[in-house]
């Protein structure tokens, strides 16, 4: 097969991902690989995968069947998490060409160099060393529009969950440095991009760098530093273990003007016990703490929670343990997931398996939860005034942009809006639960 001239990506999973995939795309582009949509029937495709969310093997093997629908003759190279935990089971389906590991995922294009597609009936290349090999932190950001961008500063973990298969299939925890993390915002600044959200697999780990991953560095003093650049009008911070989110990380939020009021915080269980058997590092009350601080520093702050439920040995009191809790803290919205088992880890072997359908049934009682506390919270806004960083996305002739806050705000479409900051009252909650807003005078 002669060396491809397009090439089409597809992601699976978390931002980071995305970042990642933006990142493989530059490298593409930079060789003279000219960047299509997924449906134009590329000569080469790369889909980047996940391990965390449910059904990876049929969710990879259809996005395969689809690349090959539009290009029967298309070379198909799959990376990602799913890639560095499964890569022989994935070189067997049918139309993959080569999977490449956690180590090898940015050096694609000199991997497969050729492209050239196995015999029929062979299975794919497999590049893909163990985990361990998986040092480097190779930078990236995602790039679709002048509004936000995803920007990684943080790869890998250290923690041991037992539910988790992110360390085995990204590795140890790595950094890059501040230094070049401030010079890849200032790059970003001067592109027009208007808010940058900071991701990582644990964000708050931020700072082990070099061959021996040594602690040079800290995420609150990541924080400080961005804050002093001023091309950027708006920082977030997508997702902090709450055990890693110190004061200074909130006093820094808090006294900013850049860094917008809004955290994600994971808490996975509302039961001592249940944290214990998942291997958290923390429990409850730390957790409640974390969530009074930044309440009393910025009372109109909004926090997101991720929770799963139906983790074996959870029991009806435990779940209405983490209910109750969740019920009484001051939160905005709730990211539910019910507990999925995932090979090589802990957590399966542990006794106390929940149903199916209890798994079910206590992560529709919780998403319900959810939509109480959103709305909640989105009604104690209602008249104020606030700035609103529009995105470049209409449908049916409206348009949505977000507050500080993270209020999701909709307007009638207006072309002068896109990726610009507007400051609008808002004014009522509509159907879809969006936040409808006007000009103030």
């Amino acid at each position: 097969m002669p060396t491809p001239q397009s090439v089409a990506f597809y992601t699976l999973g978390c931002k980071l991902n995305f970042s990642e995939t933006s990142a493989i795309g530059r490298q593409f582009e930079e060789r003279g690989f000219q960047r299509t949509a997924f449906e134009a029937g590329a000569d080469l495709y790369v889909i980047n995968t996940c391990s965390v969310t449910d059904h990876a093997d049929r969710k990879c093997r259809k996005v395969v069947q689809q690349a090959l629908r539009h290009n029967p003759d298309a070379f198909v190279a799959i990376v990602g998490c799913y890639a560095q935990l499964k890569p022989q089971e994935i070189a067997e389906i049918p139309g993959v060409s080569a999977v490449l590991g956690a180590a090898e995922k940015f050096q694609l294009v000199d991997i497969l160099a050729d492209f050239r597609r196995p015999a029929a009936g062979q299975p794919g290349q497999v590049h893909a060393s163990p985990v361990s090999a998986a040092t480097e932190f190779h930078a990236a950001h995602s790039f679709g529009d002048r509004t936000r961008t995803f920007l990684k500063v943080q790869d890998g973990c250290d923690y041991s969950c037992s539910f988790c298969t992110i360390p085995l299939a990204r590795g140890g925890s790595r950094s890059g440095s501040i230094a070049s993390v401030r010079e890849r915002v200032e790059k970003l600044a001067e592109t027009g991009v208007k808010e940058i959200v900071l991701t990582g697999v644990n964000l708050g780990d931020f700072g082990l760098q070099g061959p021996e991953r040594e602690r040079r560095e800290d995420f609150t003093q990541l924080v400080r530093t961005l804050d002093e650049v001023a091309g950027i009008r708006r920082f977030r911070i997508s997702s902090c273990e709450p055990n890693l989110l110190t004061d200074g990380i909130l006093d820094t939020v808090a006294a900013s003007a850049r860094f917008m009021p809004h955290f994600h915080i994971p808490l996975q269980s509302g039961s001592d016990k249940i944290l214990a058997l998942m291997r958290r590092r923390y429990r409850r009350a730390l957790y409640a703490s974390r969530v009074a601080r930044i309440k009393e520093l910025m009372p109109h702050a909004c926090i997101g929670v991720d929770v799963i439920v139906g983790f074996p040995g959870e029991t009806d009191a435990d779940f209405l343990n983490t209910y109750h809790f969740l019920n009484e803290l001051p939160i905005s919205y709730l990211h539910v997931f019910p507990y999925s088992e995932r090979p090589d880890t802990l957590a399966p072997t542990l006794p106390g398996r929940v149903q199916d359908r209890v798994r079910h049934e206590r992560t529709t009682q919780l998403r319900s939860l959810s939509e109480k506390k959103k709305r909640f919270f989105y009604e104690q806004h209602l008249g104020l005034e606030t700035e609103v960083l529009f995105e470049d996305d209409v449908t049916e002739g409206r348009m949505e942009g977000f507050t500080p806050n993270y209020i999701r705000v909709a307007a009638k479409y207006d072309p002068l809006l896109v990726g610009e900051l507007k400051t609008l009252r808002l004014t009522s909650i509509n159907t879809l639960g969006l936040m409808e807003a006007e000009e103030t005078v």
